[in-house]
């Protein structure tokens, strides 16, 4: 091929499960995922939004996930996922209700609802603390191994985790090309390539690769995707600051807090102490009054004790001028 191409950027990825003359790739890559039980698997598609280059062209914003129906009516969502950011597992969830609430027209019964199935590619580490590289999530109560239904099912499949150079299923062969695809030398393909659908695949590159239209189609998706996610970075980088900013500011005001709480039990202190000297001073007034009440008392007392002593010697001179002898 005249130049490299990546099979995970938006417009490849549609083309190559996204385009009517590629629909038996997505049947093959949905039961790949899906691994159906024999005579279960999917036989027959309906794309929903097939792709169409004048879209990428046109429109910046163009819907680059896959939709489809099969021929029992389930819905299949299949979306590529470059970048990583701190609203995207609620997006994956949120996609997922979106079309199953879709479904159900005014007057129509929730018997109506078939399943809906999304699987998601991604290119960077959704679950950074584990080590796996497929996760397949449902509506299951684990402690009772009960499901609510089986209506919601949602394949993750992480491609920086895949590691394997020996395949052991087409879910991994799907895989191994998503991610390494733009590095296979197309004249001499490894031997994981040797199947009709990764031939077809193949293909699907090599045109965007020699025709100049969507090669320059390609450029302009990795240019715009380089410049989404150098925004994404800065917003995220944006995010991050604003959010230690807002701790740090929380911290000043936790700090705050605690200083007038310090001062407001200072000044409680403070007042208490007043309250403890007032007291104090009211008790020597009290002791002082007390002491000068029992000064007075005495000197009365002492008064009163003199007083009776002249009566006495008063008395007894008397007496003894009348003869009398006091003892």
């Amino acid at each position: 091929m005249k130049h490299n191409i990546d099979p995970t950027i938006d417009c490849v990825f549609k083309a190559l499960l996204g385009d009517e003359v590629n629909k038996n790739l997505l049947i093959h890559f949905l039961n790949a995922v899906m691994k159906p039980k024999k005579n279960e698997e999917i036989v027959k598609v309906t794309i929903l939004n097939p792709y169409n280059e004048k879209e990428f062209l046109s429109d910046k914003l163009s819907i680059v996930d896959v939709k489809a129906c099969d021929h029992v009516g389930r819905t299949f969502q299949i979306e590529i996922q470059l970048s990583i950011h701190s609203g995207l597992k609620s997006r994956i969830v949120y996609g997922w209700s979106d079309i199953y609430s879709s479904q159900l027209k005014e007057g129509q019964s929730y018997s109506q609802l078939k399943p809906v199935i999304t699987i998601w590619l991604m290119t960077e580490d959704l679950f950074p603390e584990k080590e796996g590289f497929y996760y397949h999530f449902r509506l299951l109560d684990a402690a009772n191994n009960v499901f609510l239904n089986e209506d919601c099912s949602i394949h993750i499949l992480d491609l920086k985790k895949f590691n394997k150079s020996v395949i052991a299923n087409e879910m991994e062969r799907w895989m191994l090309f998503f991610k390494d695809a733009k590095n296979i030398d197309y004249e001499n393909p490894p031997n994981f390539m040797n199947t009709e659908e990764m031939r077809q695949a193949m293909e699907t590159l090599k045109r965007f690769s020699e025709k100049e239209k969507e090669y320059f189609l390609y450029q302009s998706r990795m240019n715009y995707l380089r410049v989404q996610k150098t925004i994404e970075e800065d917003m995220e980088k944006l995010r991050r600051d604003m959010a230690r900013l807002k701790l740090e500011k929380e911290a000043i005001e936790q700090k705050k807090e605690a200083i007038e709480q310090e001062k407001e039990a200072i000044e409680q202190e403070k007042e208490a102490i007043e309250q403890e000297k007032e007291a104090i001073e009211q008790e020597k007034e009290a002791i002082e009054q007390e002491r000068k009440l029992a000064l007075i008392r005495e000197q009365e007392a002492k008064a009163k004790e003199q007083e009776a002593l002249q009566r006495e010697r008063t008395l007894i001179e008397k007496l003894k001028s009348m003869g009398i002898n006091p003892d």
